[in-house]
């Protein structure tokens, strides 16, 4: 009864063997893997990005990994959205309809209304 109410409330549970032991759940992604770049996106060019604005004067290198990670974490959150859109039209190619429908579907993403026009 316990792993009926385990299966539906969402959170992961442990997986029985075939044996009937559990085993214990399997990492999601290493932690530490040599040679793994902490950004995707090359910092050099998001610091001439943030140099661009007349407004900034100085900016720390832990400054600009931030914002590097946080237009990736954008990027990919956006893309899922429209992703989403896309399958709902039976596709697996993303279009600009499917950005502008997750733009307006998502309330997040209402500062980027008419920006694409």
């Amino acid at each position: 009864m316990a792993a009926a109410a385990a299966a539906g409330s969402g959170t992961p549970r442990e997986e029985e063997g075939p044996s009937g032991e559990t085993a214990a759940p399997q990492p999601q992604a290493p932690t530490s893997v040599p040679g793994a770049r902490l950004s995707r996106l090359p910092l050099a060019r998001v610091k001439a990005l943030v140099k661009a604005d007349p407004d900034v004067t100085l900016a720390g290198q832990e400054a600009i990994f931030i914002l590097a990670r946080a237009a990736e974490l954008f990027v990919e959150t956006i893309a899922k959205d429209a992703y989403c859109c896309a399958q709902q039209g039976k596709r697996k190619t993303l279009q600009r309809r499917d950005l502008d429908n997750a733009i307006e579907a998502v309330d997040e993403f209402a500062f980027l209304e008419g920006t694409l026009d």
